[in-house]
């Protein structure tokens, strides 16, 4: 096993687990020069959150959202785990406390795909598009679990 499959897969074990010790802690995977990814982690604890960022490669990353087996049109720029659940891209807190709140049955995490301009981490001025967060199933199956329309 080569060094970067060996450190993937201890950032992978790290993301899985590390959630288990508090309740509503956030684990969060980025590489280390994503900005975006940084104003996001600042979004989630200003809404509460406590959260421990990993800087890892890009290599690393990918590894860690093959581990989740993630769809590759369902990414974005980091992959977080919050009590079991998996937080891909830029979800607003306020879905991820609804997450939490209802807990449904088979739910594997939620999903913003891509980098939408308006979404938390991803202000752009008065420019605001239109977005959704996704549900992700047990299955890989996904719908609709909040829009955001600003």
């Amino acid at each position: 096993m080569t060094v970067n499959r060996l450190a993937a897969g201890v950032a992978a074990t790290i993301m899985l687990t590390a959630g288990i010790a508090q309740a509503a802690d956030v684990e969060v995977a980025k590489t280390p020069t994503c900005g975006c990814c940084s104003a996001w982690i600042d979004h989630l604890r200003d809404n509460g959150f406590e959260v421990t960022a990993y800087d890892v490669s890009a290599e690393q990353l990918n590894a860690i959202k093959a581990g989740l087996d993630l769809d590759p049109a369902l990414t974005s720029c980091h992959t977080a785990m919050v009590e079991g659940f998996f937080i891909e891209g830029h979800v607003p807190a306020s879905d991820i406390r609804a997450l939490l709140d209802e807990s449904p049955a088979n739910t594997r995490g939620l999903t913003v795909p891509g980098m939408p301009i308006g979404s938390p981490g991803m202000e752009m001025g008065d420019r605001k598009d239109a977005y959704e967060t996704l549900l992700v199933d047990g299955n890989g199956e996904t719908r609709i679990y909040r829009r955001h329309h600003q």
